[in-house]
């Protein structure tokens, strides 16, 4: 039984390695180049390196470009990475532990995962924080929603973003969805410092 374990770690080191998140880097940096304007966002490891690792291996692999942002609701958030361009929604990966007791807050400009009614059900989709959203924080009676990074550049673009006009959308049947689409083209994980 040991071996099998020694065996999957080295597997997973492999895996990791192969698809280079920056392993050490405790605050890696991750450019979101959208078709509103470019944001950068600094991810907190040192909180959050369940969910920073998950992020980031969907950046790496090339998961989030061309992909759009479908729930966009003024004065709340701005939420994308799950659909593709047709809307349709992505391959997921294994859903993640909640990261959210981290004692980092859904404040303006941050950065968090969306997920389901279960805490634990986040993939691959994230939301901007565009307003003080303690209320998606945890208490001692239920989950909140992990927040792992913050905003450092570009926030005039997401302020943008969260201001454009929005429908029920048929096709989805959600409401919230921008009339014309918010792509991120591109998500790239930048050098280290």
């Amino acid at each position: 039984m040991k071996w099998i374990l020694a065996l999957w770690l080295a597997a997973s080191a492999f895996v990791a390695n192969a698809i280079d998140i920056q392993p050490d880097t405790l605050y890696p940096r991750v450019e979101l180049d959208t078709s509103m304007g470019k944001i950068v966002v600094e991810l907190d490891r040192t909180r959050a390196p369940i969910t920073v690792d998950n992020f980031l291996t969907y950046v790496v692999k090339g998961e989030y470009d061309n992909t759009i942002f479908h729930r966009i609701i003024p004065d709340f958030v701005v939420q994308g990475g799950g659909l593709d361009l047709k809307l349709e929604e992505k391959k997921e990966d294994k859903p993640i532990v909640n990261e959210s007791g981290n004692g980092l807050s859904n404040a303006f400009g941050t950065i968090a995962m969306a997920r389901e009614n279960e805490p634990h059900s986040a993939t691959r989709q994230f939301y901007f924080n565009v307003a003080d959203n303690t209320k998606l924080d945890p208490s001692k009676r239920r989950w909140g929603y992990a927040v792992f990074g913050e905003v450092v550049e570009g926030a005039e673009v997401l302020q943008a973003m969260a201001q454009v006009p929005t429908e029920d959308n048929a096709k989805l049947g959600w409401p919230d969805v921008p009339v014309t689409p918010v792509v991120l083209k591109r998500a790239t994980l930048l050098p280290r410092p």
